[in-house]
C-alpha cells in the first residue's frame, strides 16, 4: 500500500516553509508530493534548494485549484498509489495524521473518501470553518458541519471524535482511494475552487460508496490561505458553484420545488450584504446566477452523466431540513441542536 500527501502550491512559499517541514516530519514512509501551479513566486526554487524528499510536479498552466489536482493527479495516475491525500499548503499535521484515517479505509472498502478532525490553526481549542468534524449538506444545497453552522465555530470538547459518515469531505485534507479519483474523472475543472470537494463527494455517494471523518487525527489549517472568506471571489464561486451543485445532481421534480426557493434565498443574502456588509459581495452574488444561466448547456451534459452513473434513487444523509431556516430563524448555533429535533 503506498500514500501519496499531494499539496498544490501557487505562491505560497511562506506556507510551504511554515509547514512543509512538519508535514515531511510527519509522514515518514509516504510519499510527499508538491504540485506547483505555475507559481511567480519563488516556490519552486525554494523547494528544490531546501526540500530535496519532497517529490516535485511542475503544471503546466494555472486554472484554479480543481484543474490544477486533475493534472497534477492524472501525472501519478500509472502508478502504484492507494491514497491520495489532498492537502493545503495552510495545514498544520501532527504526529500520526495518517494512520488512523488509512486504517480505517483499509478495513471498510467501501469507504472512498475522509477526513480528518480540522482545527483552527491560530486558534487551536476551536473547529476550522473548512470541514470542521465533517461536512454535511442541507435539502437546499447549502454546506455544513459538523462544529460548524455558518460562521459558527464550536470549541472542540471531544463531542466529535467519533468516526462518522458525512456528505463530505474537505478539500483542505482530502483522503481519498486514487481508483475511485480517477474513476469519477477527479474534480468538476469549471468549478474551478470551492465546493470542487463537495461535488465529486456527491459524485461518491451517488455511486453508493461512502464518505468518511474520523476523529483520531487532527490537523491546524490557517484557512483563507489563497481568497480570505470575504473576497467577492470566494462569494461568487460559493453562489455559482452552489447553484451547479443543485443542478447536476437533483432530479427534475426536486429541481422545480428547490430551485425558486433557492435563488430567493440567495437574493436575500445578497441585499443582506450590500445593506450590512459589502456592497461587492452583493453583485458576487448576481453575477453567479447569471453566470448559472450562462452555463446552463454546459452543466446540462453533466446533469445527464449524473443520471447515467447514479446508482442510488435517494441520499438519506443529505439534511432534509433548510439549515437556513433552522440558523437565522430558530436560532439555532451547533450541530448537536439540529440532531435533537
Amino acid at each position: 500500500m503506498r500514500v501519496a500527501v499531494v499539496i498544490l502550491n501557487y505562491n505560497g512559499r511562506h506556507y510551504l516553509e511554515k509547514f512543509l517541514p512538519g508535514v515531511v516530519a510527519n509522514s515518514k514512509g509516504h510519499r510527499v508530493i508538491v504540485a506547483d501551479n505555475c507559481s511567480t513566486d519563488d516556490s519552486v526554487d525554494f523547494l528544490k534548494s531546501n526540500f530535496p524528499e519532497a517529490e516535485l510536479i511542475l503544471n503546466t498552466t494555472n486554472k484554479g485549484y480543481s484543474y490544477g489536482y486533475n493534472e497534477a493527479l492524472g501525472k501519478l495516475k500509472q502508478e502504484k498509489i492507494d491514497y491520495y491525500v489532498l492537502l493545503n499548503s495552510d495545514v498544520e499535521v501532527t504526529p500520526n495524521w495518517i494512520e488512523p484515517v488509512v486504517k480505517m479505509m483499509d478495513e471498510d472498502s467501501s469507504i472512498a473518501a475522509a477526513q480528518p478532525k480540522i482545527l483552527d490553526q491560530k486558534r487551536k481549542t476551536h473547529f476550522e470553518y473548512a470541514g470542521a468534524a465533517g461536512g454535511h449538506i442541507d435539502t437546499l444545497g447549502y454546506p455544513f458541519c459538523r462544529g460548524r453552522l455558518f460562521l459558527n465555530l464550536e470549541q472542540d470538547q471531544g463531542q466529535y471524535n467519533d468516526p462518522q459518515q458525512i456528505f463530505w469531505a474537505t478539500g483542505a485534507c482530502l483522503f481519498i482511494r486514487s481508483s475511485v479519483f480517477h474513476q469519477l474523472d477527479g474534480f468538476d475543472p469549471d468549478f474551478f475552487a470551492h465546493m470542487e470537494e463537495i461535488d465529486l463527494c456527491w459524485r461518491i455517494n451517488n455511486a453508493g460508496l461512502k464518505v468518511y471523518y474520523n476523529g483520531e487525527s487532527k490537523v491546524y489549517h490557517v484557512g483563507g490561505g489563497t481568497l480570505d472568506k470575504s473576497n467577492p471571489r470566494k462569494t461568487y464561486l460559493n453562489f455559482r458553484n452552489g447553484l451547479s451543485l443543485l443542478y447536476k445532481n437533483y432530479t427534475t421534480s426536486e429541481l422545480w420545488l428547490k430551485l425558486p426557493i433557492r435563488i430567493l434565498l440567495d437574493i436575500v443574502a445578497s441585499i443582506k450584504f450590500m445593506v450590512f456588509d459589502s456592497f461587492k459581495d452583493g453583485l458576487a452574488v448576481i453575477r453567479a446566477h447569471v453566470d448559472f444561466v450562462t452555463e446552463l448547456r454546459s452543466n446540462f451534459k453533466k446533469r445527464q452523466a449524473t443520471k447515467r452513473q447514479k446508482k442510488m434513487s435517494k441520499l438519506p444523509i443529505i439534511y432534509s431540513g433548510s439549515i437556513v431556516f433552522e440558523h437565522f430563524v430558530k436560532g439555532k448555533q451547533k450541530y448537536s441542536q439540529l440532531k435533537s429535533d
